[in-house]
């Protein structure tokens, strides 16, 4: 009897106590590497906690070659990666392709760790029931209570998701700090959407929590750009705000290049441009900005193109031909023609009837540039137009504007005729 007892409890050890080492580096990366168990095992300590810490392992050992393939983004090399048949490695192979074993079988083997299962199958709508934390601790229960967090937000109710992330949070920074910040993260974005004033602190906790997680550099540009974006529009009430976009879009744009994620990269540059487009002119350094400005424009548009991108390319042209106007620079004729040849261009792009004001817009400006360029008739008759769809939509101001454009022109006009000899 006593040599079978034995016999059971090392199977049971096996089973469940020796399956992976507490705690797991999930949540903190994406699906679906931030789901999958780390072995127990001297090959993959080192590997384990460097993945707790938001870093990659400079080495991936053998046993983690699934890993490797998941956080690039080959699902298949990943499965074919997983060839054993102890609880870890079913479970890895089932949050890969969830219809490769029975839900309940692997839950049986996974100890501590079978709520995963029932996480897993919730994210990834195979059910609707929510997850339960049970008795459930650290980096495991924060996975739970943000399945839970998710429900809340089907379910309209945004304050109990917050609720549920900021616990969470609690539970994940004392073992996964980047975690915990991807946690905050969420909850931020919420408040944010909601209105709720905490929004910027909870960003900047969520920031705290990610500063040394090497491997989650987009993960952080998102939330400098969540950041800058919220503080931008609460610019528009308060302009003394604007300045403080402008660490937060450079550290965005620090992190990432543009291959890492070249949409986020893209609006980090535009974003940053209309920041200083929209800074008052009140020093010297205000010019600086403006070239500044149109290089970020200039990158932007990289990426963002007519073909793929039409509204975020004609904004950003639009912004991008506005700075070249005032820019300082020694080519300051080249710069003027080709803010010309911009604004054509977005006049291609701006139908008269879905956006005739928008096309106003860009006619008055067009016509303003042409007249500094001593460029009289040009700059009339686009301004002629510019007027004409002001008027007839009621926008008096821009009226008045253009009139006074009209009106320096027709002065130059005659100023030129006197002079001319002929």
């Amino acid at each position: 009897m006593t040599d079978i007892v034995e016999a059971a409890d090392s199977v049971s050890a096996d089973a469940v106590g020796g399956l992976a080492v507490r705690p797991q580096p999930l949540g903190a990366f994406g699906l679906p590497l931030g789901y999958l168990l780390i072995p127990a095992g001297a090959d993959t300590e080192a590997a384990r906690a460097e993945l707790v810490a938001g870093r990659l392992p400079q080495t991936w050992p053998q046993r983690l070659t699934a890993h490797r393939h998941a956080m690039a983004g080959d699902r298949d090399a990943a499965l074919a990666a997983l060839d054993g048949s102890d609880p870890v490695t079913c479970y890895n192979r089932f949050v890969l392709d969830p219809d490769s074993a029975d839900p309940d079988s692997v839950r049986a083997t996974l100890g501590e760790f079978g709520v995963l299962v029932d996480v897993v199958l919730f994210a990834l709508g195979r059910t609707d029931t929510v997850p339960e934390t049970g008795g459930a601790d650290g980096e495991l229960a924060a996975v739970v209570l943000a399945a839970q967090a998710s429900a809340a937000l089907d379910r309209q109710d945004p304050g109990l998701a917050v609720q549920l992330l900021d616990r969470a949070t609690e539970l994940a920074a004392p073992v996964g700090a980047p975690f915990a910040g991807v946690l905050q993260g969420a909850a931020a974005g919420i408040c944010r959407d909601a209105g709720d004033p905490s929004a910027v602190q909870r960003f900047d906790r969520a920031l705290k929590l990610l500063s040394d997680a090497d491997a989650l550099k987009v993960a952080r540009a998102e939330l400098h750009l969540a950041v800058a974006g919220m503080l931008h529009e609460q610019a528009a009430e308060r302009p003394e705000l604007l300045a403080s976009t402008v660490p937060h879009y450079h550290s965005a744009l620090q992190l990432i290049q543009r291959e890492d994620a070249p949409l986020l990269w893209a609006s980090g540059h535009a974003d940053l441009a209309t920041a200083y487009l929209t800074m008052p002119m009140v020093e010297a350094s205000g010019q600086l900005r403006l070239g500044i400005a149109a290089q970020s424009l200039r990158q932007a548009l990289t990426v963002f193109t007519r073909e793929q991108h039409p509204q975020r390319w004609a904004s950003v042209q639009l912004n991008l031909a506005n700075s070249l106007v005032y820019s300082p620079s020694k080519h300051r004729q080249d710069n003027l023609v080709e803010a010309v040849e911009i604004y054509e261009a977005l006049l291609d792009a701006r139908d008269r009837d879905c956006d005739p004001l928008g096309r106003a817009r860009v006619l008055a400006n067009q016509g303003n540039v042409l007249a500094h360029l001593g460029m009289f008739d040009q700059a009339k008759a686009k301004l002629y137009e510019a007027r004409f769809l002001f008027e007839e939509h009621g926008d008096t101001d821009s009226v008045r504007a253009v009139r006074g454009i009209l009106d320096e022109v027709a002065r130059e006009t005659a100023l030129a005729r006197s002079e001319d000899p002929q």
